[in-house]
């Protein structure tokens, strides 16, 4: 048995739940946020028999997909003004996903 945990977006985070219903995989979905951009993620754990781990991360793949956004970096409180902020463009969404081993799994 493995743990997937899945990091996505939280634009993505719907659209994969209702994925994961379809496909009758049970995930325990809990809301975080991202240090880099401070923005909202949803983190999705899901045990699951090591069999069904490629099809896990398949539906993961095909449903978070990653896209193009601006964003202004923080104000330096410095005081210098060489330092620009104007806004650039980064890469956001798709997921990151780790898969775990599980010793044991219990359900009360």
């Amino acid at each position: 048995m493995k743990l997937v945990i899945a990091i996505v977006q939280d634009k993505d985070a719907n659209k994969l739940r209702s994925v994961f219903v379809a496909n009758e995989i049970i995930a325990t979905r809990f809301s975080t946020s991202g240090s880099f951009l401070r923005a909202g993620n949803t983190t999705y754990l899901v045990g699951v028999d090591d069999d069904k781990v490629e099809k896990v991360l398949e539906l993961i793949k095909e449903t978070c997909s990653s896209r193009e956004q601006f964003m202004t970096p923080p104000v330096s409180l410095s005081g210098d003004t060489s330092e620009h902020t104007f806004p650039i463009e980064v890469q956001v969404g798709g997921a990151t996903v780790m898969v775990l081993p599980i010793e044991s799994f219990h359900q009360f």
